[in-house]
């Protein structure tokens, strides 16, 4: 017996062919002609070539005889990303703000921001996946272990003129962590150069040997509170290096963010502090993001949510957002 299903919002917008791709992937393209030609595939009720556009509650009729070709795990794309429709439906539950020319995500950690070599998962496929007829552009990137604000362009147009903003530094970012330490100064500017890694005064004391060109990274910091061995902080980066925020935390404030295995491996950790953690992930929030938007020029900011795993020791030391 033939069986309705009912396009879900996460697939609106997906041509009814890549819906059938999706949801039986053995089923060939010959195989899917032949059943739209002898009216055994219908949208709702109508007979159908193949190509059309699914919006989200439409009825799709399923014949009996492709059962077999289904398959409920990861789906493989062309670059070897997997993701489910589960994976896809948790991505549109991050959209915070989702417009013709931009979309923004609460990402949350742990989920790569593009793909690569052995990554299953990111967001750049994931939307492309969400936003079928969009150009999905990264325009700045988040760390995988970082949570938070993250605006992608859907045109060649709005990913031009936000890169523009980000290389010229008029987007402002705003970044919420929780150190393993007390911070002496309570506020600064973090002024540096870095190599893989590493922190040099200036580019001329940075070893012969250690490689790559040293990059100047700035950090604008304040110390929000001290609770114990922990410390509140609100980080503004002037310049978007690689793991900036975390080397400037553990090297130069000798107070590496909890969580941060890489660079705060050696910091010994308050075993109350330790206690109160329930996870192991990285607590560095991308709090806030502020940029012009590229098509109304007016000025927007973006937040995100604390996530669920910091929630516990901010409670507990009763610390407040700014």
């Amino acid at each position: 017996m033939a069986e309705l299903k009912i396009v879900s919002q996460t697939e609106d917008g997906t041509r009814l062919m890549r819906w059938f791709g999706r949801h039986f992937p053995s089923l060939s393209s010959a195989e899917f002609h032949k059943l739209c030609r002898g009216g055994q595939i219908r949208l709702n009720s109508s007979r159908v070539r193949g190509t059309e556009i699914l919006r989200s509650g439409d009825a799709i009729r399923v014949p009996p005889t492709i059962s077999g070709y289904t398959s409920d795990g990861p789906k493989k794309t062309e670059s070897g990303d997997k993701f489910s429709l589960t994976d896809l439906e948790q991505l549109r539950k991050c959209i915070i703000h989702n417009d013709d020319d931009i979309v923004v995500f609460d990402k949350p950690a742990g989920l790569a921001v593009q793909g690569g070599t052995g990554i299953r998962k990111s967001i750049d496929k994931m939307a492309a996946a969400l936003f079928p007829y969009a150009k999905i552009s990264l325009v700045h990137r988040l760390d995988k272990e970082t949570s938070g604000v993250l605006v992608v362009a859907k045109t060649q147009r709005a990913a031009q003129t936000l890169a523009s903003e980000f290389q010229s530094k008029t987007a402002h970012k705003e970044y919420l962590a929780l150190l393993n330490g007390g911070v002496k100064k309570k506020q600064g500017i973090i002024d540096n150069y870095m190599i893989k890694g590493q922190v040099f005064d200036s580019p001329t004391k940075a070893k012969k040997g250690d490689g790559g060109r040293p990059q100047r990274a700035i950090t604008e910091y304040q110390v929000l509170a001290t609770a114990g061995c922990v410390s509140w902080v609100l980080f503004k980066p002037k310049t978007g290096r690689t793991h900036q925020l975390r080397i400037h935390s553990a090297l130069c404030l000798n107070a590496p963010i909890i969580g941060d295995d890489l660079y705060g491996r050696n910091k010994k950790m308050d075993a109350a502090l330790k206690a109160m953690l329930t996870t192991n992930n990285l607590h560095l929030l991308a709090y806030r993001l502020t940029f012009r938007h590229p098509t109304s020029g007016k000025v927007v900011t973006f937040s995100a949510r604390v996530p669920e795993f910091m929630k516990p020791v901010m409670k507990f030391l009763e610390l407040q957002l700014p």
